[in-house]
């Protein structure tokens, strides 16, 4: 999976098709990642130390990683991502731009 926590993606289809967001947590394993302020649902919590009043709270639920594509941080546009290598080290880079990252 290309997308990592921390980088800043557009959603491609969906609900909240065009909205952008920083990925909160990737989830490899699932192919999914979680966007801040993107699909939004909201769950019943019941009281518990850390919540004393519980209630009903919103949270962003995990989307597929194939419904979003990175924004570049240099050029700021929504890229596919190439790859290169760097001795043993692969790079992520922009295919509009050419930004490594």
């Amino acid at each position: 999976m290309y997308i990592k926590k921390g980088d800043k993606v557009q959603v491609l289809s969906g609900k909240d098709r065009g909205k952008q967001g920083v990925v909160l947590r990737a989830l490899p394993a699932e192919n999914k990642v979680v966007v801040e302020g993107v699909s939004v649902v909201k769950k019943a919590v019941k009281p518990n130390a850390a919540n004393q009043q519980g209630g009903i709270v919103s949270q962003e639920a995990p989307i597929d990683a194939s419904n979003v594509n990175l924004v570049c941080p240099e050029c700021g546009k929504v890229t596919r991502v190439g790859h290169e290598k760097d001795g043993k080290n692969k790079l992520r880079v922009c295919k509009k731009c050419g930004h490594k990252f």
